[in-house]
């Protein structure tokens, strides 16, 4: 793979935005400024007057001073994307309301989308993440929600919003593994489905959902292999999990990050990642049933490792 400025490798942190507040992912954000790292923040730009059980911790953009602190990351070269309208299901009007506040603060739609949870709106989750039909069924055993319970891709339904997806989102997240060159596992993305129209194209991430994962995952042999393949890796994760504490980064997190600044990587945001790789494929990137078919079954296996 070939990235701009004749570096190695590329990486870039996903961040989703459940648990976040300015006191907790400040130290983060402020250290990979510091080095030098541009990443993707995904945000809720609506509050949840219905409260929410298992998110009520996180700020969402209409606190001011959560939002000003969003505002000056943007401004600096990061970039904002969409996690939903808030940390609870949204039905389409809170959804086109969220995404119309985006667009009057930050003078744009989001390009790139991660579905959220147990969200009703996310868009092709739950069983329908997969195509193959065995997968499907697999995916079933032990489901207590009904099939069309995830219904953001269902026209008629409250919470269907696919339309304004394909409209005006680049990129939405699929799967994701615990290999952190992810092309290795996905050398197709960002992809298209033609049984998923409403997404314009996938992409796959490593996850690491808490500090401590992030920490296992990103050891210096990894990183070091990173580099001597010319890979890429993106990074699923939380940086409102533990990643600070009293106003410190975590010291392993830090070592983590000084390292990986000190090597010859591509460290920009998801979506211009993303786009650099449709520019050299210079093709639709449309997947074959047995691309889609291979990439699924790895995402199985891997998840069974």
């Amino acid at each position: 793979m070939v990235f701009p400025g004749n570096r190695r490798f590329a990486f870039s942190i996903l961040d989703d935005t459940d648990d976040a507040t300015l006191q907790n992912v400040k130290p983060v954000y402020d250290t990979l400024r510091e080095l030098g790292f541009r990443t993707t923040k995904t945000v809720w730009p609506l509050d949840c007057p219905e409260g929410s059980r298992i998110f009520f911790a996180a700020e969402t953009l209409q606190n001011q001073f959560y939002l000003d602190f969003v505002h000056e990351l943007a401004d600096d070269g990061f970039e904002v994307a969409f996690h939903g309208a808030t940390m609870e299901p949204s039905c389409r009007e809170r959804t086109v309301r969220a995404l119309e506040f985006l667009k009057e603060e930050f003078g744009d739609y989001p390009r790139l989308f991660c579905n959220h949870g147990h969200n009703r709106e996310n868009l092709y989750w739950g069983p329908k993440r997969f195509q193959t039909g065995f997968l499907r069924q697999l995916s079933r055993i032990g489901r207590k929600e009904p099939v069309q319970y995830y219904s953001g891709d269902v026209e008629g339904s409250d919470f269907f919003w696919g339309d304004l997806c394909r409209e005006r989102i680049t990129y939405v997240r699929n799967f994701t593994f615990n290999r952190i060159n992810l092309l290795a596992v996905d050398p197709g993305m960002p992809y298209r489905l033609p049984e998923t129209p409403y997404v314009n194209y996938w992409f796959s991430t490593a996850d690491a959902p808490d500090v401590n994962a992030f920490n296992r995952l990103l050891t210096p042999e990894r990183l070091d292999q990173l580099e001597r393949d010319g890979g890429l890796c993106i990074v699923s994760t939380h940086l409102g999990k533990g990643f600070s504490r009293d106003g410190r980064l975590n010291v392993d997190t830090a070592e983590i990050l000084r390292y990986l600044a000190a090597k010859p990587g591509w460290f920009v945001p998801v979506s211009e990642i993303l786009d650099h790789l449709l520019r050299l494929r210079g093709s639709t990137g449309e997947l074959t049933w047995r691309e889609r078919f291979q990439l699924e079954c790895r995402f199985v296996l891997d998840k069974m490792a």
